[in-house]
């Protein structure tokens, strides 16, 4: 998981949500099948470079699509990046997923499936190249593409770590 330093506040970005799975669980007792759904969701302000996501449960549909919203909006993350792409290549583990994030130039277009896709939209990536490697599930690829994301670092930040100018790099 991202380590979160500072809460970033929703109130002040102009959110989008992006509904990346909705699951139907059911639960047997013993007077029969009770049944809710599992949303899985990312809130993004693409102009921010600002992102999150979350999952939310509840009986019906449209309720836990808006759990999973507030859920997502208090896991908001900055991710750097550099105009339109991302600084440096970066992979990403949670549990069997992997994702791996590399730059592309301008004109590529963001080259990613599924939930992977819709993070690097709501963050505002126009251009990158992604590979989701082991596991599917929907849940540990976000969480692993957040893991990648939260290892990027801008020039400054990296030039300030190794005690050297920016321009040395």
């Amino acid at each position: 998981m991202p380590s979160i330093n500072k809460r970033l506040d929703a109130g002040q970005f102009n959110l989008k949500d992006q509904v990346v799975a909705i699951n139907r669980v059911t639960k047997v007792v013993k007077g029969g099948k009770n049944m809710s759904f599992a949303a899985l969701v990312v809130v993004g302000d693409p102009s921010a470079a600002v992102v999150g996501y979350g999952s939310g449960k509840a009986k019906e549909v449209p309720q836990a699509i808006r759990k999973a919203i507030e859920s997502a909006k208090k896991r908001l993350i900055k991710v750097n990046v550099s105009q339109t792409t991302i600084p440096h290549l970066s992979l990403g583990r949670y549990g069997a997923g992997q994702v791996l994030l590399k730059p592309a130039p301008e004109g590529t277009g963001v080259i990613a499936g599924g939930a992977v896709r819709a993070v690097m939209t709501s963050a505002g990536i126009q251009n990158v190249l992604t590979k989701s490697l082991g596991t599917a599930n929907p849940h540990n690829v976000i969480k692993a593409t957040f893991v990648a994301l939260s290892q990027l670092r801008d020039r400054d930040t990296v030039a300030s770590l190794r005690g050297k100018a920016a321009q040395e790099l």
